[in-house]
């Protein structure tokens, strides 16, 4: 059975790849710190959230091409507004030519905003519920979105998390090829099982490398696969 290669070597590789460690560090981006996300407001979590649920099976050109549009008909996503639509004037909403109408997605901005509300109700903010968590088990906020919430399962959270500025790697297909070829992983990445090694891996190269985990999935994503 094959092994999690050192950092060093991932590294080493990514920057052949790339064209040297300059073209390599230009092509990283860096998570916010704990305390930039705190000053986030709540309001604009639910657009993160909500703007990856729309891209979910969508062009998502389209979807950010019309997310102006998107915050004005949901009053920028203020949470305490969202909670006072009662069902008439979310279906009302859904048939606006100028969002995409799709009620069942529309639906899940309410459901999620409740959500968003209960955890700020016990943690101050819902940002801050999400800098607080530690990104040593980052696989357990994407559970706690998928449980809690509504339609933030799959890569649906974790990419609206990347988004915002949460440190979280992301289940690339570079990603999770590199997991596969090296016999890390069997069946489903998404399993529990294989969620727990991705992320006791990615932990060893955190402590290896000192890097965030979104760097750390960049980085083996470009050690990997097809993206020369």
């Amino acid at each position: 059975m094959k092994q999690l290669e050192s950092y060093d070597a991932i590294y080493q590789r990514a920057c052949e790849r790339k064209g040297g460690e300059a073209a390599l560090e230009a092509r990283l981006s860096k998570p916010l710190s704990a305390e930039e996300l705190t000053t986030i407001p709540d309001h604009r979590y639910l657009s993160a959230f909500t703007m990856k649920v729309f891209q979910s099976g969508f062009v998502w050109r389209v979807v950010r091409n019309k997310w102006p549009h998107f915050e004005d008909v949901f009053f920028g996503f203020e949470i305490d507004k969202i909670l006072m639509m009662p069902d008439e004037m979310l279906e009302r909403k859904a048939t606006n030519p100028d969002i995409i109408r799709n009620l069942t997605k529309v639906r899940t901005i309410r459901d999620n905003a409740m959500m968003m509300s209960d955890v700020a109700a016990e943690n101050g903010s819902f940002s801050q519920f999400i800098a607080d968590w530690p990104t040593d088990n980052i696989i357990g906020l994407w559970d706690y979105l998928k449980k809690h919430g509504n339609r933030l399962g799959g890569n649906t959270g974790p990419y609206g998390l990347r988004s915002i500025g949460k440190d979280t790697f992301l289940l690339s297909r570079d990603v999770v090829g590199y997991f596969v070829a090296r016999d890390l992983i069997t069946g489903a990445p998404t399993s529990k099982r294989s969620l727990n090694q991705i992320q006791s891996c990615f932990n060893t190269l955190t402590e290896q490398s000192g890097r965030s985990l979104e760097e750390l999935s960049q980085i083996m994503a470009m050690s990997v696969g097809d993206n020369y």
